[in-house]
Formats: structure tokens, C-alpha cells, sequence
């Protein structure tokens, strides 16, 4: 790959947008009963994925200032001169209006609509007002994050249900941990920049409490796919396996061994969604003796 290709292929967050197009993946193959549709399937994976690789180049440009101060983004295209403004916003609207043409022609409408929204809920609405507005902006702007198994769902159904939203809660919920561990080790960081994250404004040992009061209510909320009847029993064990190991970093966090324990908490919050999801599959596909019989929604047709 050649060197301007590498610093484009960077604008797009390669590592951040993977995370989002699986979980859009695990979401179109949890909406039905078999396989999903190809053609929706592989136009809203791709449509999903340039709209998210659009956002995360608008991110690029809108915090190119915070970007030079912190030494985590100061090597990014924009701070380093390897790109222009221009470039980069041209580069986002090309790569946000093949999304949108792909999801209406090949996908459905709901589909664009929502994956709009979501794009403009995080370049815009999260990047250039919440995350410097209040210390509460991973919180709230959590919502353009958790919607990729929802607008997953929606690209084969055509339809927003219930599991689709409680796929789209258990990531609400997941952010805000994962997220506030980075910022602890990254806390000089922000700082310096003057993005008034939580551990900037209200201090690390509050930021560790929350981290840990989210974290629980995590736990809780991944065990509703197996009460509504949406997974069965071998989803729950995964599940709360997972919940076990990150309650344990959690409290763990409030009294760290070293400075970069908060890292280690941040890896291991990526390798748990990854494998939540995981267990979803696998228990949705091969193995539907493990569903439990009762439901308090109705199971997808």
C-alpha cells in the first residue's frame, strides 16, 4: 500500500470501524431463522461500512486541533500535514454518499435513513458539540455507536424489533466503560487538550466508581437475550462468564497495580463485546436446543 493510500486508509479508524461492522454482521444473521439474504446482506455490510469510515474521517477533521495536543493522535494525517482539510472532507462525503447510494439501491430505505443518522450522530452531533459540551458526552453520544446491530437488523428485515434494540442497548450500556477506561490512562492527555472527559472533570477515582456502576448494570442487561427468549442457555453462561471476568476488572480498576491497568481493561472491554456477540451467533445457529422456551417478546418470523 502506497503512503498516501496508507493515510486515507487511516482517516477511515480501521481497527474502531471493524468492531462496528461486526457487530452490524452478528445483527443481520440474529434477524432471521437461517441465512440472511446475500444481495442486503453484503450491500448493507459495505453501505454500513463506508457510512462508518465516512464518520470516522469527519472525526478526523473536526478534532485535527485536539488531535495535535495529544500524544495518542498527534502522528494522525491531519496534525502531521500528510493530508489537507480538504482532502479528508472530500474524501468523507465521497465515501458517506456511496453509502448512501448503496443502502437505498440495494438495501432498503429504513436502512439509510438510520445509518444516516447514526453517522451524523457521531461526526456531528458527539464530535464537534458533546464530546466538548459535557462530561457525559460518551454517554450520550454512545447512541451513534450502539446502532450498527440495529441498522444490521434492519438491512435484511426491513423493520426495527425488539431484539434489535436490545442488541443496540447491551452496546449503549457497553460504551461508556470501555470508553471512560481509556480516558483514565489517557487522562494528561485530554487535559491538555481541554476535552472535559469524565476523569478530566470529576476526577479518576469517580470516573473508576462509574466505570464499575456501568459495568454492573452491563452484566444485567446482557442476561435479557436469554429472558426474552431471544437466546438460550449456552448464550447466558457465555454471557455471564464474560460479565465475571469484567466485574473483576472493574473492581480491580478501583485499586489498579500500575498506571496501565486502566489499558488492560480497555483491551479486555473490546475482547468481551467481540465474544458477546459471538455467543450470540452461535447460539442462534447451532445451537437452538439451548433456547429456553418462554419469551416475553415475540421471536422474529
Amino acid at each position: 500500500m502506497s503512503t498516501i493510500a496508507r493515510q486515507y486508509f487511516e482517516l477511515t479508524k480501521p481497527r474502531v470501524v471493524a468492531l462496528i461492522v461486526f457487530t452490524a454482521l452478528i445483527g443481520m444473521f440474529l434477524a432471521v431463522p437461517g441465512w440472511p439474504p446475500l444481495r442486503e446482506s453484503v450491500a448493507g455490510f459495505f453501505g454500513i461500512w463506508l457510512a462508518a469510515a465516512s464518520a470516522a474521517a469527519i472525526n478526523h477533521l473536526i478534532d485535527q486541533r485536539i488531535d495535535r495536543l495529544m500524544a495518542r493522535t498527534a502522528h494522525r494525517p491531519l496534525p502531521t500535514g500528510s493530508l489537507t482539510s480538504f482532502q479528508v472532507l472530500s474524501f468523507a462525503i465521497m465515501l458517506g454518499t456511496l453509502s448512501m447510494a448503496m443502502l437505498v439501491i440495494f438495501v432498503n430505505t429504513l436502512t439509510a435513513i438510520l445509518t444516516f443518522a447514526s453517522l451524523i450522530g457521531y461526526a456531528i452531533v458527539y464530535t464537534a458539540f458533546l464530546k466538548r459540551a459535557t462530561s457525559q458526552n460518551i454517554v450520550i453520544g454512545g447512541a451513534a455507536g450502539a446502532a450498527p446491530p440495529l441498522l444490521g437488523w434492519v438491512a435484511v428485515t426491513g423493520q426495527v424489533h425488539p431484539y434489535a434494540l436490545l442488541l443496540f442497548l447491551i452496546i449503549f450500556i457497553w460504551t461508556p466503560p470501555h470508553f471512560w477506561a481509556l480516558a483514565i490512562f489517557r487522562v494528561a492527555d485530554y487535559s491538555r487538550a481541554q476535552v472535559p472527559m469524565l476523569p478530566v472533570t470529576h476526577g479518576v477515582t469517580y470516573t473508576r466508581w462509574h466505570v464499575l456502576a456501568y459495568t454492573i448494570l452491563l452484566v444485567i442487561v446482557t442476561i435479557l437475550p436469554y429472558l426474552t427468549g431471544m437466546s438460550g442457555l449456552f448464550y447466558l453462561g457465555g454471557a455471564l462468564m464474560l460479565g465475571a471476568g469484567f466485574l473483576y476488572y472493574a473492581i480491580r480498576l478501583l485499586d489498579p497495580p500500575d498506571d496501565f491497568f486502566a489499558m488492560k481493561v480497555f483491551n479486555y472491554s473490546i475482547i468481551y463485546l467481540i465474544a458477546l456477540f459471538a455467543f450470540l451467533l452461535i447460539d442462534h445457529y447451532l445451537l437452538p436446543a439451548t433456547s429456553t422456551t418462554s419469551s416475553l417478546i415475540f421471536r422474529p418470523s
